[in-house]
């Protein structure tokens, strides 16, 4: 089986690289060995948070100088500062087009509500998300928090009372609806996804908005855990209609279903655009021939290997097995490539369990292409994108999405890129490699 470029892992990374060639009339496959990690997101994205040495970063296009001096291994510092503002600019685009309604910009974060209450920093924020401006409160006076019986995902209680020590005079209530009960006698069953399935159903609407009335009057919005609106914002928008108040809503334990949401429009838009995904497959081995992947061979496949003039590694960190650790060591599975911070097995953690991790900073190590290296050469045809590069710490700096979304689109631009230099050479230039990227 022959593509244009091979991608190894359906995450954000491997997704938004993967949209991106596809634009370009790239053919792809992604090469999905199971859930990605949006499974377990809130749905809001972080691009710049706090620099490494802990200065709160309220701009991040303009704190990208400083970035590039305190960590220039940092996947940013590497695209550059005008790269950098290019990248935020196309990701916000990429996301607009796969459907997906965000708030937010690169030019200044914005406060989030957590699940919990509190406030959080970020970049973009599903809409119906509560958010407000940095430099103002909370823009509420009374708001409502509802929760659903025996639903433990997610506990009202907890967000009013961090909603109350932010200044706003918020309460707590629990509903209860007797058609989710044949959820509810299986706790294990009695998750944001199923009850989301009852709660979209248009003979339900009602039921739900009922019980909502009666219980808000009095207050200026309304926020319920993300149980409902499972393929769109439609529902909450007639549920909002029903009520005459603002509806938000917070995510609730994975399964979450605002990182599920962006999880399926991103692949509704990659499959749009002609990909594929192979979905439940693995990579087991990749060939290498002249500093090249001639080969790779996944489980599904057996001894039919997928052939790719270009292959992209967006494997995740450890919790998608991108990397993966022995007692003392740490090392990338598929090639064992360089990594670009190698410390003894005692300076994988730090006591504190609140402190910066530095195992969090562990991945390969590229050149400037974002090419990984193996055995300190690169491997020409091979780019990594997303958790599975290092040189960042996605918690402390709060740059987990934005890396994702921002190198994925890096790479898939040198890939372009390398194309557009081939079709101008002269015939045979490509195949002798006069010409080189």
């Amino acid at each position: 089986m022959k593509f244009d470029v091979v991608l190894i892992g359906s995450g954000l990374a491997g997704l938004t690289c993967g949209i991106r060639l596809a634009e370009a009339g790239k053919s792809c496959a992604i090469v999905s060995a199971g859930e990605s990690a949006l499974y377990f997101s809130s749905g809001s994205m972080d691009l710049l948070a706090r620099l490494p040495d802990g200065r709160q970063v309220t701009q991040p296009l303009a704190a990208i100088p400083e970035l590039m001096q305190q960590a220039p291994m940092h996947p940013y510092s590497r695209m550059g500062e005008k790269r950098f503002a290019s990248l935020t600019d196309r990701a916000e685009q990429l996301l607009r087009e796969s459907g997906l309604t965000m708030t937010g910009s690169a030019l200044q974060n914005h406060y989030r509500i957590t699940p919990i209450g509190r406030r959080r920093m970020t970049w973009l924020s599903p809409a119906r998300v509560p958010t407000y401006a940095l430099e103002h409160p909370l823009p509420w006076q009374r708001v409502l928090v509802i929760g659903i019986e025996g639903f433990l995902d997610f506990q009202p209680k907890m967000v009013t009372s961090a909603l109350q020590q932010q200044g706003t005079k918020a309460q707590s209530q629990e509903i209860y609806l007797p058609f989710l009960d044949k959820l509810r006698d299986n706790p294990s069953e009695f998750r944001s996804v199923n009850i989301a399935r009852w709660l979209d159903l248009p003979e339900n609407l009602p039921r739900l908005a009922e019980e909502i009335n009666r219980l808000s009057k009095g207050y200026d919005a309304i926020i319920l855990p993300a149980c409902l609106g499972l393929a769109s914002d439609k529902v909450i928008e007639d549920l909002q209609i029903w009520i005459g108040k603002p509806i938000y809503v917070l995510p609730t334990l994975p399964p979450s279903l605002l990182g599920m949401r962006v999880d399926q429009a991103l692949r509704a838009r990659f499959h749009q655009l002609g990909g594929i995904v192979m979905t439940g497959d693995a990579v087991r081995r990749m060939e290498i021939a002249q500093d090249r992947i001639t080969g790779i061979y996944t489980r599904n496949h057996g001894d039919i290997p997928l052939r790719a003039s270009q292959v992209v590694l967006a494997t995740g960190s450890f919790l998608n097995n991108g990397l993966k650790t022995v007692f003392d060591r740490i090392y990338e599975p598929l090639l064992d490539l360089d990594l670009l911070e190698t410390p003894a097995r005692e300076q994988w953690t730090r006591q504190n369990v609140f402190a910066p991790q530095p195992y969090l900073k562990f991945g390969v190590k590229t050149d400037e292409y974002l090419r990984p290296l193996k055995e300190g050469k690169a491997i020409e045809n091979l780019y990594a994108a997303g958790a599975v590069l290092g040189g960042f710490d996605p918690l402390f700096e709060g740059c987990g999405a934005g890396v994702s979304l921002l190198s994925a689109l890096y790479v898939a631009e040198q890939i372009i890129a390398q194309r557009r230099v081939e079709k101008s050479m002269l015939p045979g230039q490509a195949e002798t490699g006069e010409v080189k990227q």
